[in-house]
Order: C-alpha cells, then sequence, then structure tokens
C-alpha cells in the first residue's frame, strides 16, 4: 500500500482550516529534496505556515508540498517532501498529529507464519483418554 501520510497531512490542514485555525507544518529540513530558506532552520527542523493566507498556491500532493511563500518580505518557492513533513498541527493550540522520523517505509511489519510450529521443531500429537 502506498503511504498515508500525505493523506493525513490534507485531512488534518482542512479540519485546522475548517475550524478558523492556522495550520503549521514540521519538516525535518535536513531530508533529501527540502527546498526551504536555510536561515530560518533550527535543530534541522522548520516550522512552516500553510494557512491558505500564507501560502499561495498550496499544493498537498502525494509526493510533495509545494507553496509560494515570503519569507522576512522576500518571495521564494518552498518544496518539501511528503516523507519529510514530521507533522502537522494548529498553531493557535497545538492540536494535529506528529510522524515519525522515518516510518520504514510503506511494508508492513512481518507476520509470523502459522503454518510452523512456535517451538522450531516438528508437530507432536498426543492421544487423550
Amino acid at each position: 500500500m502506498t503511504s498515508n501520510r500525505p493523506y493525513l497531512v490534507r485531512a488534518i490542514w482542512q479540519w485546522i482550516s475548517d475550524n478558523g485555525l492556522t495550520p503549521h507544518l514540521l519538516v525535518n529540513a535536513d531530508a533529501e529534496g527540502v527546498e526551504i530558506p536555510r536561515q530560518f532552520v533550527e535543530d534541522g527542523r522548520i516550522v512552516l505556515n500553510i494557512s491558505a493566507s500564507a501560502a499561495r498556491d498550496l499544493e498537498l500532493g502525494n509526493d510533495y508540498i509545494s507553496f509560494g511563500a515570503r519569507f522576512s518580505g522576500t518571495p521564494m518557492s518552498v518544496l518539501v517532501p511528503v516523507s519529510a513533513v514530521l507533522g502537522i498541527y494548529a498553531r493557535e493550540n497545538g492540536q494535529g498529529m506528529l510522524f515519525p522520523e522515518d516510518d520504514g517505509g510503506d511494508t508492513p511489519p512481518e507476520q509470523p507464519d502459522d503454518s510452523t510450529p512456535a517451538s522450531g521443531g516438528r508437530p507432536s500429537l498426543k492421544v487423550v483418554k
């Protein structure tokens, strides 16, 4: 299956916006493909205001989030791979969702094979009278 992260980001952005709050994106600024103003990075992370009024031409895609914004009055294009998104939350109350830095991809955890015995040996049966 594909990652659920872009779907969750879009849904939470909509929920925050519908409630009249300001959605902010927490991004791993050191991730590959991140194009952001580096002077605003702190501890390898950046918080971006992605409200409709702050982010021009916002696109919340399955692979990338892109928009235009002003940073200290200077216009800039921002490009963030969805895999670099660490969270999305409302500035006013902190409600939202955080994501793991590395969710291990889209592969589900391995399930044990029920056809092999738990002990690793041959199965054995007992006659019960």
